[in-house]
């Protein structure tokens, strides 16, 4: 057992949020991931799970065995909590879908299976992670944002919300998050951590101004790497991206950016389209299916291969995925840097273990 004691993990994917739980003194004893891959990719990292990943429909899996899975008999409860319920009907870039932005998507749900099994198994603590978008005053995500906060009451718990970029706690990749941590009502509520490190982000300044923001550069400096198959772009746009300046996109082809010859109108694309990483900044977001020509891209002009993404959400060196590259790009864009993670569990440790 870890010195902090025991967690279940929930919608566990390849673990990012486990392994930073693991790194702040518990001991993941049970998860439950219904993608094959990535609990593959669980299993063999994380060799001390008390029984195999549980890898069916969550919403059809009882509390009792979550509880048994990880080694709790009768009558005993986990130390923590933690998960990530899929993103999709909240990601602000499935928004442009009438049918997300109208909360018709079923995966709504699996935000309903946390606070479940958060309420039968009374865990001393929760993690709970998330897209920011989640928090957005629309029709899709205000009413999900509060019912879910209102089921977290429900169950006995107090709680505090806060969206973090990840850039600002250290990690080399904008990654802005919703984490909602709590204890039961009558014990102290944990505080999230405050940002250690800052700069620009989307056109505002970002973070703290005591330390800048670990750039990608940094990040990827002395990493050997091995060409891969998939890292060239093909099709209709890949000849322009070896024109387009670090840290650029598709703005460099228009008019306002002063090109000779404009192909695009001036935010007639996703901000990401052809987007080109700047080795003196942090790495936008990683998406986790990006389309053909959606970045960043690497500054040699190619995508960025699995070590590079690895060292940009602060997995180790020698973290094992499992799948084709397709797969461990998503396992990767779908998960919690360890760093971020470790920082908000220690938050909750030090309340929760006194």
């Amino acid at each position: 057992m870890g010195s902090r004691g025991v967690a279940i993990s929930l919608f566990s994917g390849a673990g990012g949020l486990d392994l930073g739980t693991e790194k702040a003194g518990y001991e993941v004893a049970a998860a439950v991931e219904h993608n094959a891959d990535a609990a593959a990719t669980m299993e063999k990292n994380f060799t001390h799970l008390q029984s195999e990943v549980i890898r069916r429909d969550i919403l059809k899996v009882p509390t009792s065995e979550l509880l048994h899975a990880a080694g709790l008999s009768a009558g005993q409860r986990p130390d923590l909590l933690i998960g990530g319920p899929p993103c999709t009907p909240f990601s602000k870039s499935g928004f442009w879908l009438e049918w997300k932005r109208s909360g018709l998507d079923p995966d709504a749900s699996l935000l309903q299976a946390y606070t479940r099994i958060l309420d039968e198994a009374k865990p001393r603590a929760f993690v709970l992670e998330n897209v920011y978008a989640l928090t957005y005053n629309n029709k899709a995500s205000r009413p999900a944002y509060e019912r879910l906060l209102r089921e977290i009451d429900q169950a006995g718990y107090h709680f505090a919300a806060k969206v973090l970029n990840a850039a600002d706690l250290g990690v080399p990749q904008a990654r802005p998050r919703l984490f909602v941590v709590g204890v039961p009502k009558g014990e102290k509520l944990p505080e999230l951590p405050e940002a250690k490190h800052g700069g620009s982000w989307e056109r505002r300044v970002t973070g703290s101004s005591d330390r800048p923001h670990v750039t990608a550069g940094e990040a990827l400096a002395g990493l050997v790497t091995e060409p891969e198959p998939e890292e060239q772009l093909r099709g209709q746009y890949a000849h322009l991206l070896a024109d387009i300046p670090p840290g650029g996109n598709y703005l460099h082809y228009t008019a306002e950016k002063g090109h000779p010859d404009p192909l695009f109108k001036w935010r007639s694309r996703y901000w990401s389209f052809l987007l080109k990483l700047d080795p003196d900044k942090p790495s936008p977001t990683i998406q986790a299916q990006p389309g053909p020509n959606v970045g960043p891209f690497h500054w040699e002009n190619r995508r960025l291969r699995v070590p590079e993404m690895r060292r940009l959400f602060t997995f180790p060196d020698d973290f094992d995925f499992v799948g084709t590259r397709s797969s461990i790009q998503a396992q990767l864009g779908n998960s919690v840097p360890p760093l971020l993670a470790r920082q908000v569990v220690e938050r909750v440790a030090e309340v929760a273990s006194n």
